[in-house]
């Protein structure tokens, strides 16, 4: 399936005033948060990325087409030349799109149609969350209702305590927002093209179609407890910086598959000492 990923907003929580790089391309670790977006996506086998750009889209164009592999992947250098041992992109296809500098998302979505409207199904994200969730049931128990749209549905991240006051302003009870029974957007989507016929010019997907939707019992969701951690402040950015160099990456599942097609790279050195000395 294609992954349509929401990439052109001005990310005005996450600036400091005097870059233009836009929210998708800050970085986690040695890559961007697009590229785990995305990464996640190929994990699952959907590989085909749509990328409606608007803001900095310069950036994200530069980015893949001066793309290095060397940093997330294993190599050996041999006369100069480098011999790759694994890649992240090379069978991606990626269509770059731009879809307007101040256009909300379902315009966003309504100019990139033409890529996803003879599709059963699409993929779509804000480009700046990132999660474990299992994609693979997410999309099948989508493909087996008669919804037009489905969401991950979270609990709420929110720090805060909720206070319940009674009529004469006494507080009967504090306790944490995340106690409470109500979920949030995920921003992981999965929709048919028809999604699309529910927005209106200069609409939105979620306050628009998604609204319309359920109204219609239309609208899916897909509950999940598991990680889920935005990166929409600066703030949020930081703890997902932090818990990478931790080590503690549970989004990156592509970490947890053991090699099996290729040895790991100190055999690869060892051979390659004892071909250049074979005392």
């Amino acid at each position: 399936m294609k992954v349509v990923l929401f990439c052109g907003g001005f990310g005005m929580r996450m600036r400091d005033g005097d870059s233009d790089v836009p929210k998708p391309m800050q970085m986690v670790g040695p890559r961007p948060l697009i590229w785990h977006v995305m990464r996640y996506y190929a994990h699952f086998g959907h590989k085909e990325f749509v990328l409606c750009l608007g803001y900095g889209a310069h950036h994200i164009k530069d980015y893949f087409l001066n793309y290095r592999e060397t940093e997330s992947n294993d190599f050996v250098l041999r006369d100069r030349e480098v011999e790759l041992l694994g890649s992240d992109i090379a069978d991606w296809t990626i269509h770059f799109v731009h879809t307007g500098l101040e256009s909300p998302i379902g315009e966003r979505l309504r100019r990139v149609r033409h890529l996803v409207e003879g599709d059963e199904m699409f993929l779509a994200n804000y480009a700046d969350v990132l999660t474990d969730a299992p994609l693979d049931a997410m999309v099948a128990k989508f493909r087996d209702s008669d919804a037009t749209a489905s969401l991950l549905a979270v609990p709420p991240q929110a720090v805060f305590h909720i206070v319940d006051v009674d009529g004469s302003d006494r507080v009967n009870s504090i306790y944490p927002v995340t106690d409470m029974h109500i979920r949030e957007n995920g921003g992981y989507f999965v929709l048919r093209p028809e999604v699309i016929d529910h927005i209106p010019e200069n609409g939105d997907l979620v306050g628009d179609a998604c609204m319309t939707l359920a109204k219609e019992g239309k609208l899916l969701s897909y509950p999940y407890e598991g990680f889920w951690q935005p990166a929409d402040t600066l703030k949020e950015r930081n703890a997902l910086e932090a818990a990478y160099r931790a080590g503690t990456r549970p989004w990156m599942l592509w970490e947890r598959e053991v090699a099996t097609d290729r040895p790991p790279l100190e055999s690869l050195v060892a051979q390659e000492l004892s071909e250049r000395d074979p005392s």
